[in-house]
């Protein structure tokens, strides 16, 4: 990959582009796998790597590699990210996803308001933000458990008014007594697979709907 671009995983479909942003684990298998499945299902899915080769397996180690994030830097990543995607997977008329997972969740949101031209959809996977989403053109799409200590239902209520607010069209799902990481398999203290598979099941519909062009 050329040195302007960032580390990542890239899994090659013919269809649009989506980009895949990890949780404060970093990009492991887990993030991998969901780039295939999204390749899959014909789309072109690009996870950049915004810890460039860290990984976190504990709590304790994911909350150190969060801390040590260079915010300026992960946007950066990741506004790169969407340029290579752009590149390659930009049909006309169709725009690009974003699928963003906890800290993921929080730069696919700042990428569609600092890119509202490319960004046409965003999923959220137990992740919130903040901002001004008055530019914004995207459709919003989030996954929220209903037993999630790190993402308050207040915080989750606060980002779809905002949202809508906006003039964003959005929906939230919330899945009752699940906590976070509910889709990622790897975290079997958390995952719970009907869910999960709910949550795919509609992240494809929400995808083929939204870029549909």
């Amino acid at each position: 990959m050329p040195a302007s671009q960032p580390e990542g995983y890239l899994a090659a479909g013919t269809g649009p582009g989506v980009l895949v942003l990890h949780p404060w684990w970093g990009l492991n298998d887990t993030m991998r796998q969901v780039c295939d499945r999204l390749a899959a299902e014909g789309y072109l899915a690009y996870a950049p790597d915004l810890y460039h080769g860290r990984l976190a397996t504990t709590i304790d180690e994911a909350e150190r590699l969060s801390d040590e994030l260079d915010p300026a830097q992960a946007k950066s990543d990741v506004a790169a990210a969407a340029d290579l995607l752009w590149a390659r997977a930009a049909p006309a008329g169709q725009g690009l996803a974003v699928l963003g997972f906890s800290l993921g969740a929080y730069y696919a949101l700042q990428l569609s308001v600092d890119d509202p031209d490319r960004v046409a959809a965003v999923v959220l996977f137990y992740g919130t933000g903040d901002g001004d989403f008055s530019r914004a053109r995207a459709a919003y799409l989030g996954h929220y458990a209903g037993n999630d200590p790190y993402e308050p239902a207040e915080y989750v209520d606060w980002l779809e008014g905002v949202l809508r607010d906006a003039g964003r069209p959005v929906t939230f799902h919330r899945y009752a007594g699940l906590g976070h990481w509910f889709f990622e398999a790897d975290r079997p203290d958390a995952y719970d697979q009907p869910a999960a598979q709910l949550a795919w099941q509609r992240t494809l519909a929400f995808l083929r709907h939204t870029l549909s062009g």
